[in-house]
């Protein structure tokens, strides 16, 4: 097994020795780094208390932000959360994939308090990257798995910009390269009268509202039930300007369609590729020489809902 190493951080590629090395390291309570269709996690073994105690203190995340505990079907599911029908309809249509259900726990289901926040529920998703599924199968492990930068920055999509943030701070980097959706998954809690949209993601609210049924639920809590629902999040460390048709003087300018910029998410306005650049744009316009950064208005419609989202939540200061 061949490993680089970028600004500390130990990577290796996301084959079977790689996959090995890091499920190794998880059965030893260490936390990895691993690619996911959304963006790069950090994994832990949802189980083991001081394991997910270090994904919390490597990201400076507040222990009352719960974390997405990743599993390898529905089977594993059913053994840490009560399944609903509307609950099993929507694994079915949507798993493995990018959406997050958020369901009542199972009693002594073995996840640590940490994970779940103390919370009743537990936030559970089932991916598809070939990467985490086969670390998934090779751990036997149900695993925590927030993304791989510190709390509140811009998300990882490529190694370098995990070895960037917590490169130091954790044993292993899987290189699985570019994450392809670029933007963390639909989370969506099933109540007892329905669903609520808690974050907007790849699947959008009228395809879950398909499956479903049934228009979304109002979310009237501010209560934190989930990742994403912080005001502030995302965030590059540069003051972010929204809906800009132009460049300020002392601004990179990240566009879409019409509006080039310095960077562009999308020339011909296509929303899922600009889904998909859109944090590594964000990275790039960060460490870029201009104190300042401006996006260009996106459309909210589809996936441009929860690019918005983001946008919104990295502006905050």
């Amino acid at each position: 097994m061949q490993a680089t190493n970028i600004l500390n951080a130990r990577i290796v590629q996301s084959d079977s020795a790689g996959i090995s090395a890091a499920a190794s390291l998880l059965s030893q309570g260490q936390i990895v780094a691993v690619p996911t269709e959304t963006v790069y996690g950090l994994a832990a073994d949802a189980s083991n208390a001081a394991a997910v105690a270090a994904i919390y203190a490597a990201k400076g995340r507040p222990d009352f932000n719960p974390l997405i505990v990743h599993v390898a079907d529905v089977a594993r599911a059913e053994l840490l959360a009560i399944f609903s029908e509307l609950a099993h309809n929507l694994a079915n249509a949507f798993w493995p994939g990018p959406l997050t259900l958020v369901l009542p726990q199972r009693q002594n289901n073995g996840v640590t308090g940490a994970v779940t926040a103390g919370l009743q529920t537990i936030a559970l998703r089932c991916p598809a990257h070939p990467a985490m599924r086969a670390l998934l199968a090779e751990s036997g492990m149900a695993l925590a798995a927030p993304s791989a930068n510190k709390s509140g920055a811009i998300s990882p999509t490529k190694v370098e910009h995990v070895a960037e943030g917590l490169g130091k701070d954790i044993s292993l980097i899987l290189d699985g390269g570019v994450c392809t959706a670029g933007l963390e998954s639909t989370i969506i809690a099933i109540r007892e009268n329905g669903w609520q949209l808690l974050r907007p993601g790849p699947i959008t609210a009228e395809q879950v509202a398909a499956i479903a049924g049934v228009e979304p639920l109002p979310v009237a809590s501010d209560s934190i039930e989930a990742p994403g629902q912080l005001a502030s999040h995302y965030a590059p460390r540069k003051l972010l300007r929204l809906e800009a048709v132009a460049a300020e003087s002392d601004e990179w300018l990240i566009g879409f369609g019409q509006v080039l910029g310095d960077d562009n998410l999308s020339e011909i306005g296509n929303l899922a590729e600009a889904a998909a650049k859109l944090f590594d744009a964000l990275h790039r316009a960060d460490n870029s020489d201009s104190p300042k950064i401006a996006v260009a208005s996106i459309p909210d419609e589809g996936i441009g809902v929860a690019i918005n989202d983001r946008l919104a939540r990295a502006a905050v200061r």
